[in-house]
């Protein structure tokens, strides 16, 4: 049987506009494991490998007419939107060689023997290695900053992790044109160009996480995708960790007193954050709770004036489209849901946005209500009207793991009067990244950020953004009263490569 062809396609038409290649079999899969696996030990060197790094960000920028040309027809997000992505990405690849070249991230900790501790010390040096090849499986929704030079692909490589990519169906040209970007930089650093690996189709992306070559895996996508893979990682005879974002509600929280204070200006702040991008980032606000009030009422009402603003967008394929159709259809009809401007389809190939409203109380027991406790991917969201406090906490101990949860607090709240202290201590255990009168969407590239949170948001406690994200494909060695001349350079006491380390109990930098 002849391998099935991968069609570039137009979201904008739904048609197909040229073939890139065909669907891996598993016996090209294989290949491109071993090749990856065979050239793992050419990013030892860690100057190297940051120099490749960067070397990668400049190709990227040298390209991005192109790239934002091919992203652009495959994605329909727009020039602006993918040029903002793709300088994210290469500052990505940038803040990671430095990160390379600093060392920290190896976790050096050295402790000389003491004979006098109970029990006895023995001598131990303890750093990270890397643990091999890393599949990564690109998501739709950002062709860059998550797919085949995005966050999980730059993090593995600083690792020192080949990877070979699962290419997303929706953008299959631009992975192909993305690759080869990377694939030229690593040559020029005297990488083989098998360091990076790139398969298409469903089936090869099944293959992969079952090759036993594959030592762990990043994944961005639906709960239902996810699960699987999770799963399938898990069920192999070696299981393997699996760091997967699977959905995110992202709910968020207005006070009475915040929507007293501005309920204008919040309102036109969560329209602008849940259809920006067409609504399809995974820190969409999707429910949001205000107060069933005069103030309340006056949010409501920006938001309608702001939304019924927005223009029909085009989603990233016709099956994302017709799920929204759909999905927005059946919340719609539930009992005491109302649509103050109702999303749906646009037109043949777009949709519009709009929002749902409902009282909390249908939300605070389990029921056919439930519906609206799940992610709907596009520029829809969820508002839940609340008469008091106690049905704020019933709706929000019902919510599943998310990426980010919100406040929106007046003045006074912030500086720590009324309600605010009692609001974090409610979502700080449901989600990563907790916001005080602010927006989710736009997850900065920053050492101290965390892009993850409890199930189903991820699979795993690790972010997938910011520097922590190598620690994901490192694991911990510890050589006991090994002799300095077979010790690794990292764990020398002259500490010829100048790293940080925690030395005989001392912090030294």
């Amino acid at each position: 049987m002849a391998a099935a062809p991968v069609w570039s396609v137009d979201p904008r038409t739904g048609k197909q506009r040229e073939q890139v290649a065909v669907e891996a079999t598993p016996a090209e899969v294989d290949t491109a494991v071993r090749a990856a696996y065979a050239a793992r030990d050419t990013l030892a060197d860690r100057t190297v490998r940051a120099a490749f790094l960067r070397t990668a960000a400049d190709r990227l920028e040298a390209a991005r007419a192109a790239l934002v040309e091919a992203a652009d027809a495959e994605t329909a997000l727009g020039p602006v939107r993918l040029t903002g992505e793709l300088a994210r990405t290469c500052h990505q690849l940038r803040a990671f060689a430095g990160i390379v070249d600093e060392g920290a991230f190896l976790d050096v900790v050295i402790d000389h023997p003491d004979a006098t501790a109970t029990p006895p010390v023995p001598d131990l040096r303890r750093h990270k290695v890397p643990l091999g090849v890393v599949a990564v499986y690109s998501a739709s929704n950002f062709p860059f900053a998550f797919s085949v030079p995005g966050g999980d692909t730059a993090s593995a490589l600083a690792a020192g992790c080949p990877v070979v990519v699962k290419a997303h169906p929706d953008h299959p040209a631009l992975s192909e044109l993305v690759a080869k970007v990377l694939r030229t930089a690593a040559a020029e650093h005297g990488i083989p160009e098998d360091v990076l690996g790139l398969v298409h189709g469903f089936a090869a992306g099944v293959e992969l996480i079952k090759h036993p070559l594959v030592a762990a895996a990043g994944f961005t996508g639906s709960v239902r995708g996810g699960r699987a893979l999770f799963d399938a990682a898990a069920a192999r005879p070696v299981p393997i960790p699996f760091h997967g974002e699977l959905g995110s509600l992202n709910p968020v929280v207005v006070t009475e007193a915040a929507a007293a204070e501005r309920a204008e200006e919040i309102g036109e702040g969560l329209a602008g954050s849940m259809t920006l991008g067409v609504g399809q980032f995974c820190v969409k606000p999707g429910l949001v709770l205000v107060p069933t009030s005069t103030s309340g009422d006056r949010l409501i009402g920006s938001l309608m004036d702001a939304v019924s603003k927005v223009e029909a967008g085009v989603l990233l394929d016709h099956r994302m489209r017709d799920n929204f159709v759909a999905g927005v259809a059946e919340r719609a009809k539930l009992d005491d849901v109302e649509s103050p401007v109702t999303p749906g389809a646009g037109g043949e190939h777009t949709v519009g946005a709009g929002f749902l409203t409902v009282p909390a109380a249908r939300l605070s027991t389990a029921g056919d209500h439930d519906l609206l406790l799940e992610e709907c991917f596009g520029p829809v969201t969820v508002v839940a009207r609340y008469t008091d406090d106690s049905e704020v906490k019933a709706v929000l101990s019902r919510l599943p793991g998310n990426l980010t949860a919100t406040v929106q607090l007046s003045g006074a709240e912030a500086a720590g009067e009324g309600l605010g202290a009692s609001i974090l201590a409610e979502l700080t255990p449901l989600a990563g990244r907790v916001l005080v009168n602010g927006w989710p969407t736009g997850v900065a590239v920053a050492s101290a950020q965390h892009h993850g949170g409890p199930y189903p948001a991820t699979t795993s406690t690790s972010t997938s953004v910011g520097g922590t994200a190598i620690e994901r494909w490192l694991r911990p060695v510890v050589y006991q009263n090994a002799p300095a001349a077979l010790l690794p350079a990292e764990l020398r006491d002259d500490n010829p490569l100048g790293l940080p380390r925690r030395f005989n109990g001392t912090l030294e930098r």
